[in-house]
């Protein structure tokens, strides 16, 4: 995923948002095998703590905590050379302004508009122009080709020890509707699941 759109060299900084999430939290992982800086943005101090003591993220934004712009700036104080999108709205309008010359966007999520009855009103999008930004949505089937490779790679780095996950689990499909939710307010932590025996 990062890899075929962000084009992530050694020593780049990746952006990773809804980064303690199931694609984030390998997204993360896998640039740091790769040996780029990676920050990631979170919600709340124990997912910033997870992101950085247990997924190695070298620095966690905490989204919620009201200074995003600034906290941003102190982590990635040389740019951004590639943002992996999962949120999308208030988050990616900030990071665009953070955004390197020539840098990628790989766009996989838009959470934060997904309930919106308004689109977002992006005010920073110049910076695709002024930047020269390669941006490009990302759909998972779109590599189903290389599931086979994704997962040969996986296994290997799970085998290793180079990538941990974590589970948020729902017993019962009678909760699942409480696990959605869960998922789309930002509760969980890695892949939300429902547990039905």
């Amino acid at each position: 995923m990062l890899h075929c759109g962000g084009k992530p060299q050694a020593a780049d900084t990746v952006l990773v948002s809804a980064a303690s999430g199931a694609v984030g939290s390998v997204v993360g992982q896998l640039a740091k095998i790769h040996g780029c800086r990676v920050v990631g943005i979170a919600g709340g101090a124990a997912k910033c703590d997870y992101v950085v003591r247990e997924l190695g993220f070298d620095a966690c934004v905490d989204h919620k905590r009201g200074a995003l712009h600034d906290d941003l700036r102190a982590a990635c104080p040389k740019g951004v050379d590639v943002n992996f999108e999962n949120v999308g709205g208030a988050v990616l309008d900030t990071v665009l302004a953070l955004m390197n010359r020539f840098s990628r966007i790989i766009v996989c999520g838009l959470v934060a508009e997904y309930n919106s009855t308004e689109p977002y009103g992006y005010r920073r999008l110049r910076s695709v122009l002024v930047n020269r930004i390669h941006m490009q949505g990302m759909i998972v089937f779109d590599w189903k080709d290389r599931y086979g490779e994704a997962l040969a790679g996986l296994t290997k780095h799970f085998a290793s020890g180079k990538l941990v996950y974590r589970e948020s689990v729902v017993d019962g499909i009678d909760n699942a509707p409480k696990g959605l939710i869960a998922l789309l307010r930002g509760e969980n932590f890695g892949k939300q699941i429902v547990k039905l025996a």
